[in-house]
């Protein structure tokens, strides 16, 4: 494995109250440490381009949103920040809620993050679209057709196959007034896809009812070239699993009678975790590329002989997203925490954080039999606040952007 590291400044703590700990996130991108004098939203996004450079978006000192890029062969030799054009935008860049970049084809690049609007928990998706492969971008502008006070949050992207982009978010406009209608359970996950690398796009429909309020979405690529996701779902009343749907294609969302409308989605995990709050705590997903299926992560609590473990796991799902019980698997760590995963034909890696105290273990759990036996490996390691890691991959390229309050690190977990 390979580390490369620039010096970083940040502060930000985000408390976890299902795991019983404070557990901290930061971000920064300073090549120079700076003073802790005031709290900073730095949560980043980070992806791989089509020529292999690794890219990074968040916010600055001064609360801007700016972009960097390393090329492949020298990860950690960044290019100067460059401030993006976000109209002087709030922005949300924190836990869950950070900014996201993807890549397509003809040059379309896109940026997006939440804008918070003044009443609490509500927001915008906001979204900055390049042609020319992220060197210019446009102003931002909002995503959704809604442009109601509430909660559009947590969004995704990604680009299938075709071409053709989809975006989700949590949505909560099928919300009732105070006192008026039936009891609506949670939030709803709302998508849209854009034909043109965001230029416009199609009408907004509702892919599930009664999803989680606070968790991120997960995203992968199928290998049919669609476009699945999971996300932390209520079943019931109160019981917070997850759900995994396959999105639908552009034309079928184009049609006026996809409108309003929702499927039940397939239930991907059975923790059965009785809880009437959001863990902020969301899932990670991707696809078997060898075989059928998927590969998943995710955080619940669960009964064991009466009592309640906490914990995250590991489970391979078939191609409709039901799990597979039998390859069900605790992470080995009780203190696991924001796991996320990908997988390139045999090899699977599953990276999480460690928290004890001030001190954070980045870790990662290697297998190259599809999940059948795995090893754990320890990358690094913290003082202080810390986010959460984020995998990135372009085929067989993986790689892990971890970020303390001193400096960003990048590991390879490719082979």
């Amino acid at each position: 494995m390979r580390f490369i590291k620039q010096s970083w400044c940040a502060w930000m703590v985000f408390s976890v109250m299902v795991l019983g700990m404070t557990t901290a996130l930061s971000a920064n991108a300073q090549s120079k440490p700076m003073k802790h004098a005031k709290r900073i939203q730095l949560a980043t996004g980070a992806a791989l381009g089509p020529d292999g450079r690794l890219w990074v978006v968040g916010l600055n000192e001064q609360g801007q949103m700016f972009m960097q890029s390393s090329p492949v062969q020298a990860l950690g030799q960044w290019t100067a920040p460059v401030i993006l054009n976000t109209q002087q935008d709030e922005m949300a860049a924190d836990g869950e809620s950070r900014p996201k970049m993807a890549f397509g084809p003809n040059g379309w690049a896109v940026v997006t993050y939440t804008q918070p609007l003044p009443k609490p928990y509500t927001g915008f998706v906001r979204m900055l679209r390049s042609a020319d492969g992220g060197q210019t971008f446009s102003a931002p502008f909002t995503v959704h057709q809604d442009r109601q006070e509430i909660t559009h949050r947590f969004e995704s992207i990604l680009f299938d196959a075709q071409g053709n982009l989809h975006t989700l978010w949590i949505d909560k406009r099928d919300m009732p007034p105070k006192g008026a209608g039936p009891k609506y359970i949670g939030a709803a996950v709302y998508g849209n896809v854009s034909k043109d690398g965001g230029a416009t796009f199609g009408p907004d429909y509702k892919l599930a009812d009664h999803s989680c309020e606070c968790c991120r979405i997960a995203m992968s690529n199928t290998p049919d070239g669609k476009v699945a996701a999971v996300w932390r779902h209520v079943f019931g009343e109160q019981t917070r699993d997850h759900a995994f749907a396959v999105l639908p294609g552009a034309s079928a969302v184009a049609s006026s009678s996809a409108q309003g409308q929702s499927k039940s989605p397939v239930r991907s995990t059975f923790d059965d975790w009785q809880i009437n709050a959001c863990p902020h705590h969301g899932p990670g997903l991707v696809a078997n590329t060898s075989q059928t299926g998927f590969h998943m992560v995710w955080f619940g609590i669960r009964k064991q002989d009466g009592q309640d473990v906490p914990g995250v796991r590991y489970a391979r799902l078939n191609a409709n997203g039901e799990p597979l019980l039998s390859t069900v698997k605790a992470l080995p760590d009780a203190r696991a925490e924001h796991a996320d995963v990908l997988a390139h034909k045999q090899r699977v890696v599953v990276v999480w954080r460690s928290s004890e105290g001030s001190t954070s273990t980045l870790k990662a759990w290697v297998s190259d039999n599809e999940g059948q036996s795995f090893s754990v490996k320890v990358l690094g390691q913290t003082q202080g606040p810390n986010d959460h890691p984020r995998l990135v991959q372009r085929a067989e390229k993986m790689l892990v952007v971890w970020r303390d309050t001193k400096e960003i690190k990048v590991y390879d977990v490719s082979q």
